[in-house]
């Protein structure tokens, strides 16, 4: 009873010890596959902490509107990429445009509704990064040239409610990635438009358009352009009074205005056309090529063939010169043994031929004298055989 007792107990334990073992390997694997886990998604982790942090560094933020500044504060984070100043007194004079060099990381700026009057050469010019200028609602008169140098990735630029009645098309070159211009609410009355212009969208309402013959190219441009007109209802003629009301897209032209002012060539007139010529050029470099690589192919065959054709003319010329003479001279070695009664037949033949050519009174002396020769030429031998006088008999004796 007692060893009963202590089989039991020890069975128990035994258990209990494998239990405690399975249970360590459940855990040791849970560890493993958290570690794998881990493992896998720490590098996506990291990727979107540093995202994160990278989102909160190039985006600094400053709103500094309705403040009454008179000038751009120069104690702002160096690392400002978004600036607000609008609802101010700035002026953007010489002293602003400095404090502007120094914020090079902008990608913002808005200026809205301040006392700017006039945009001076190089106001933005270490703004390479800037890609939005809001100057809206202010009192500019005059932009000068290289206003906007610099702003190679300037991608949106509002120029709108200003006092701006002449824009001289030069001062947009720089603006190479250029897809808005938002000039609403100015004094334009003619507006030419600069040559491979590229913008998406272009807001022109609210000016004075006078619908002349010198706006025929801006209508030429925005109707074969991808350019979008905001408001094309709106955007309508004031001068002369006969146009009144018409948009400045379909307004009519004479033939005299045509005439007078071409179409000029746009971005997408010019890659056309400068896609075309290349093709051109190339086609008809193509075609010079193989034009040239067939009359090198038919002039070789050419003179193959003339070789050829003379080869086979002088082959058959010398054929058929040649083959007389081969066939007489295989046909006086063409000669046989004649049986006896061959022979006999043959020899009745020539005396009877010469019985004949005796009779005849005028037959020549040297035609006599050829007959007699071959008719005693065969000569009958002891063995029944005419004698060839051609065939050499020694080779005869040897045979026997």
């Amino acid at each position: 009873m007692t060893l009963f007792f202590f089989n039991g107990v020890e069975e128990t334990v035994d258990s209990l010890g494998h239990e405690s073992q399975r249970q360590k390997k459940k855990v040791k694997a849970c560890d493993m596959k958290a570690t794998c886990i881990t493992i896998l998604f720490w590098p996506l982790f990291m990727l979107l902490l540093s995202e994160e942090r990278q989102s909160s560094k190039t985006e600094v933020k400053y709103n500094f509107t309705e403040k009454n500044y008179s000038l751009i504060p120069a104690d702002i984070n160096k690392n400002v990429t978004i600036l607000d100043l609008s609802y101010n007194q700035i002026t953007l004079n010489i002293i602003d445009t400095g404090v502007l060099q120094t914020y090079i990381l902008l990608i913002e700026l808005y200026l809205t509704e301040n006392n700017v009057t006039m945009l001076y050469n190089n106001s933005f010019g270490n703004l390479s990064n800037l890609e939005i200028l809001n100057i809206c609602r202010n009192s500019i008169h005059i932009i000068q040239q290289s206003a906007f140098m610099g702003l190679n990735k300037l991608k949106q630029l509002h120029l709108c409610q200003n006092k701006i009645s002449q824009l001289s098309p030069d001062i947009f070159v720089p603006l190479k990635n250029l897809i808005l211009l938002n000039l609403q609410g100015n004094f334009i009355s003619y507006f030419d438009v600069p040559q491979l212009f590229h913008l998406e969208l272009i807001i022109l309402y609210g000016n004075p358009w006078n619908c002349s013959c010198s706006l025929l190219n801006l209508q030429n441009w925005l109707n074969t352009s991808n350019v979008t007109l905001e408001n094309e209802n709106v955007t309508t003629c004031i001068h002369p009074g006969i146009l009144n009301h018409y948009s400045i897209k379909t307004v009519p032209y004479n033939a005299e205005c045509y005439s007078k002012f071409p179409p000029p060539i746009n971005e997408d007139l010019y890659n056309h056309f400068h896609f075309i010529s290349n093709s051109t050029f190339n086609s008809s470099l193509n075609n010079l090529q193989n034009s040239e690589r067939k009359l090198l192919g038919k002039s070789w065959a050419l003179l193959v063939g003339v070789v050829v054709t003379v080869l086979m003319t002088s082959l058959l010329i010398f054929v058929a010169i040649k083959c007389p003479i081969w066939y007489n001279f295989l046909l006086s070695y063409n000669h046989h043994r004649l049986e006896e009664h061959e022979a006999e037949t043959y020899e009745d033949g020539f005396t009877g031929n010469s019985r004949s050519l005796s009779q005849v009174p005028d037959t020549n002396s040297e035609d006599t004298t050829v007959i007699f020769e071959q008719l005693h030429s065969f000569v009958v031998d002891d063995d029944g055989f005419i004698e060839d006088k051609y065939i050499d008999t020694h080779e005869l004796h040897e045979e026997n």
